[in-house]
């Protein structure tokens, strides 16, 4: 009985390194074999979609859905059944976008239309990124979610000054205007700061006087100003980065992302 038991453990902890991790030969080929799955089956409802092709393969294209949904029902619970912890991977986000994943199939069975659902697979493609293993994109683009996190403060600081100067500068706008010239309310007139600030300028609402004109103008230099801000708050923190990321998945909260030398997880303390 005990060696039934190690044996199924070990079984577990098999699945789990191929199915959770991509630093493996069978754990790449596995989510490489995956990503082509979810590509292919939205290619199948995009096609379907269109009424010249569903008339003409609408049932063919039904069979190949459900072949594709059939396989991400047998993905979707051996991951339950090898994870640690099965409702903390079904309430992760990975976990709630592979039950969306194959939901959708057996709820067309009552609401057909509901079918077209089936798209938010794409979103699994987010494992795009730990899957194909290129380094240069992996290593920066965890990167990137190291250096938004450490600066967050920061960012949160400069869009809290951003809006009081859109705020301020729309008043302005407002007073100098008026509802005459388009501007017929402050928010209005914010609405008219943030496209003149991002330069965007749809031309639907613009200053018609001379004083309106130079306080336009000052917005938008401001905007240039202010838009490098971001860039430079985040690139300062890549200089802080220096080890590279894997795929190495922690068996307790399935935090993924562990760099090589770690030997406990950075959320949860567990050994990896």
């Amino acid at each position: 009985m005990v060696a039934q038991q190690l044996s199924s453990m070990d079984w577990k902890r098999r699945f789990y390194t191929v199915i959770f991790e991509a630093d493996t030969p069978a754990g790449r080929f596995f989510d490489l074999s995956l990503i082509w799955l979810i590509v292919l089956s939205v290619a199948v409802v995009m096609l379907d979609s269109i009424d010249s092709i569903h008339s003409n393969w609408g049932e063919q294209l039904m069979r190949l859905e459900w072949i594709f949904t059939g396989v991400f029902t047998l993905e979707y619970c051996a991951r339950i059944w090898c994870a640690p912890k099965p409702f903390a991977y079904m309430r992760s986000f990975y976990g709630i976008v592979d039950f969306l994943a194959v939901i959708p199939t057996y709820l067309a069975l009552v609401a057909p239309g509901i079918h077209v659902l089936i798209d938010i697979r794409v979103l699994r493609l987010l494992r795009l990124f730990r899957l194909l293993k290129l380094t240069a994109y992996v290593a920066e683009y965890a990167s990137l979610g190291r250096a938004l996190y450490a600066s967050r403060r920061k960012i949160l600081v400069f869009l809290t000054f951003v809006g009081m100067v859109v705020l301020i500068m729309g008043t302005v706008m407002y007073v100098v205007e008026g509802p005459e010239n388009g501007f017929t309310s402050i928010p209005m007139a914010v609405y008219w700061a943030i496209m003149t600030m991002t330069t965007v300028g749809f031309g639907d609402i613009f200053p018609q006087t001379d004083i309106g004109r130079i306080v336009s103008s000052v917005t938008m230099l401001l905007g240039w100003g202010i838009l490098v801000v971001p860039t430079g708050i985040v690139s300062a923190e890549f200089v802080f980065q220096r080890e590279q990321p894997t795929t190495r998945t922690c068996g307790q909260c399935l935090s993924e992302g562990h760099l090589k030398a770690s030997t406990f997880c950075r959320d949860c303390g567990a050994s990896l």
